[in-house]
């Protein structure tokens, strides 16, 4: 069932070829390529309340866009993330690098609230309820056996660092193998031995399409961006292949994901005794 952002999507291309312009010809005319128009026809991108009124201004669209674009941006993801949040559900594939936690869609509720109190420390109890609730809700993407294609490559950082603990932690690394095992995910850990490498800067996600150009996705502390421009997103392709060069296989990544887990429960068995 179509929603509100991809019937605003259909009301652009539809308003687009009314005034007889290509995707290349109305960018040039909102000062973004090509493929940021389609992606935005698509749904791949959320209008923006600035790039609203550009488009009721080149389209003389009366106003639709600003009136809609409202309704059509409703996310329950932060900010800086809803558009990205949002092109995931329609990626084919997703690639993606964490240095520091587990990634979002291979996280349990128990190390996702974690992550929330740790990153909200004073928010109410209600605040951090919806937060997990629309993590857990993402995870969903992964409910299809096979699309998208998901492959994750972590820091071994990301496995050393004991969010929520040693029991939530043994919890959240036996559910990544586990996803590992039934192929639903391919996992790769980047050792500490393996010094420096090409994603030393922080996260990374591409996202690649059916019938739209590759998205690339950087964020750092409240802030993200998604990225569709070429030369760009074709760094990110090289920085991430480069990077999986210097992890270990899937097999070795899944034999110390899981050595990692029955540490952390081993740990946490001997505390309580």
């Amino acid at each position: 069932m179509s929603g509100p952002k991809d019937l605003v999507g259909e009301e652009l291309r539809h308003a687009r070829e009314r005034a007889d312009l290509t995707q290349q010809a109305l960018g040039e005319l909102l000062f973004v390529s090509g493929s940021y128009v389609g992606q935005m026809e698509a749904g791949t991108r959320r209008i923006l309340p600035d790039m609203a009124q550009r488009l009721d201004d080149a389209l003389s669209t009366g106003g639709f866009f600003v009136r809609h674009c409202t309704k059509a941006n409703e996310s329950k993801h932060p900010a800086h993330f809803a558009e990205a949040a949002e092109a995931e559900t329609l990626a084919m594939e997703i690639r993606q690098y964490e240095p520091l936690l587990i990634p979002g869609l291979l996280q349990t509720p128990a190390y996702a609230r974690a992550v929330f109190l740790a990153y909200q420390p004073t928010a109410p109890e209600e605040v951090i309820d919806k937060l997990v609730a629309a993590r857990m809700e993402r995870m969903r993407l992964l409910d299809d056996p096979t699309t998208p294609l998901l492959w994750e490559v972590l820091d071994e950082a990301a496995l050393r660092r004991p969010v929520g603990g040693r029991t939530v932690m043994a919890e959240a690394l036996r559910y990544v193998a586990t996803m590992a095992r039934r192929r639903r995910v391919i996992v790769q850990v980047v050792p500490f031995s393996a010094g420096a490498h090409a994603c030393l800067d922080g996260p990374l996600k591409l996202m690649y399409f059916k019938d739209a150009p590759p998205l690339s996705f950087v964020d750092a502390s409240g802030t993200g961006q998604l990225m569709d421009d070429p030369g760009t997103v074709s760094r990110h392709q090289l920085s991430y292949d480069l990077l999986r060069a210097d992890a270990l296989t899937p097999k070795q990544s899944l034999a110390l994901i899981s050595s990692v887990a029955e540490d952390y429960a081993h740990e946490d068995h001997a505390s309580g005794a």
